[in-house]
């Protein structure tokens, strides 16, 4: 996890190896939330429904959040849950 983190903090584009997943969430940590949705809305599974959920959180539209965390399986998250929520995520992915 410290790895990524470092990753995040030292480089200006995403490791090259990671997954879409990763790289998404890369992407949303570094501030580029445009270039983490359209890559999560291309990932056809849960985790892809998870991350897009966060994206929407991330955004303000909670509406459009609780609708891809239903598509996930995941309760909707407040506001002030989007770190962890984060944080969550990529250590299911690591």
């Amino acid at each position: 996890m410290e790895a990524f983190l470092e990753s995040i903090r030292e480089s200006g584009d995403p490791p090259a190896d990671l997954s879409e997943e990763l790289r998404s969430l890369w992407l949303a940590k570094a501030g580029r939330w445009e270039e983490s949705h359209d890559i999560a809305q291309e990932i056809p599974s849960a985790t892809g429904s998870w991350i897009h959920g966060l994206l929407h959180a991330i955004e303000g539209d909670s509406g459009n959040a609780a609708y891809w965390f239903q598509k996930a399986g995941r309760p909707a998250i407040q506001k002030s849950e989007i770190d962890a929520e984060w944080d969550k995520i990529v250590r299911a992915l690591l």
